[in-house]
């Protein structure tokens, strides 16, 4: 995972800093730098970056000011040489605060966090995976997925009104359905032979789940599991 970022200071000198850091940090991609704040608004407007290296103190508008006028806001890392705005900008829960003259590792050590809030949001992902179904892909919507049966040497995707097989494995199914167990994914592994979408989840007992009126036995292996189905169900 990288992450992309601009930068905006009206002091070059601070800019090249910066694009010097940014340049050890192998996931961090600075794709432009602004001396005039408002020179970035049109460039966020038509780039998706994550994350705004920003100065506070400027001369024609604020750090704290081009915060308030953004529609859609990056993470943003505040930087500058004047410690009284920091408990300001952190008000507007930006991630870092880097006082100037700030160094590769506290400048890295402001970039691991940008990362790892990241990877916590997660990423927009679609909304629909391609079944192999014989010779033929067919597209499935992930919101229509009740749940997902291992049958001899297929996986039997559960629909409302129909049932769809495609030769593959429970592991293959689970991959496809969740990115590298994304603790934030909508499905879950609760047997062997069993995936289940996790917003589809009427009832849970001690040993089973209930989906769409069928009773999904709980594997013994996967009894820890009801607490985090409970937890993602906001049932505790």
């Amino acid at each position: 995972m990288n992450l992309t970022a601009i930068a905006i200071d009206d002091e070059p000198r601070a800019l090249e800093v910066v694009q010097i850091h940014a340049q050890k940090v192998p996931f961090l991609e600075l794709k432009a730098t602004f001396t005039d704040a408002f020179e970035a608004i049109p460039y966020l407007q038509q780039n998706k970056v994550d994350l705004i290296f920003l100065d506070i103190k400027m001369p024609d508008i604020s750090g704290i000011e081009f915060v308030h006028i953004l529609q859609k806001t990056p993470m943003i890392i505040f930087t500058t040489a004047y410690s009284e705005y920091a408990v300001n900008g952190f008000e507007l829960d930006a991630i870092d605060y880097l006082m100037k003259p700030f160094s590769l590792v506290r400048f890295t050590k402001a970039c691991n966090k940008a990362l790892e809030i990241k990877s916590l949001r997660g990423e927009e992902r679609p909304n629909f995976i391609f079944l192999k179904t014989g010779y033929d892909e067919e597209k499935v919507l992930l919101d229509e997925i009740l749940y997902v049966e291992a049958e001899g040497n297929y996986m039997a995707y559960v629909f409302s009104n129909r049932k769809l097989l495609s030769r593959q494995n429970i592991n293959d199914a689970l991959s496809q359905l969740t990115t590298n167990g994304d603790l934030h994914s909508q499905f879950i592994r609760v047997h062997r032979s069993y995936i289940v979408a996790i917003n589809k989840i009427q009832k849970i007992t001690r040993q089973s789940v209930w989906v769409a009126g069928n009773e999904i036995s709980i594997g013994a292996s996967y009894e820890e599991k009801l607490s985090e189905i409970r937890e993602k169900l906001n049932l505790i």
